[in-house]
């Protein structure tokens, strides 16, 4: 079995030239799995808001998952949570999760959500296995049939 490289975690802007490739590459994913349109990418301006923190994971200076938190009044949601596919499978994510939500204690959150497609069968396990569990939906993702969303409370 691989090991999972050693990975370095930075606040990171969503634009900068070595990072941007990895939204694009996650929007390219969704657009595979929901060939339908009803999950639409996030604008790039919207990750650049005060409100949000943008975190890549890097190896040997190379940006390979990346993700974000958007801070809210009562709760902080989880966006844009990739992985490249030849990184998949060595507990990237988990770690990028456990970085991210480490990064939403210290900024003074305690209840992480998230949503997530039914199409994405390792994101949910991954989250649930992080210990987040399936709440209502919240947000602008009150109506779409392919989302599932799930939170978590910090201890």
């Amino acid at each position: 079995m691989l090991k999972a490289p050693l990975l370095h975690f930075e606040i990171d802007d969503p634009a900068a030239p070595k990072v941007a490739p990895l939204l694009l590459q996650l929007d390219g994913y969704l657009a595979e799995l929901y060939p339908t349109g009803n999950i639409l990418p996030v604008p790039l301006a919207e990750l650049k808001q005060p409100n949000v923190t943008f975190l890549t994971a890097r190896v040997d200076g190379k940006p390979v998952a990346c993700g974000a938190f958007v801070r809210h009044s009562d709760y902080v949601e989880v966006k844009r949570m990739y992985v490249l596919p030849a990184c998949r499978g060595l507990g990237l994510g988990k770690q990028l999760l456990e970085a991210l939500e480490k990064e939403v204690a210290r900024s003074g959150g305690t209840l992480v959500r998230l949503e997530t497609g039914t199409a994405q069968a390792e994101a949910l396990e991954l989250y649930a296995r992080a210990g987040y569990r399936r709440c209502p939906p919240f947000g602008e993702h009150q109506s779409n049939p392919r989302s599932i969303c799930m939170e978590k409370a910090l201890a």
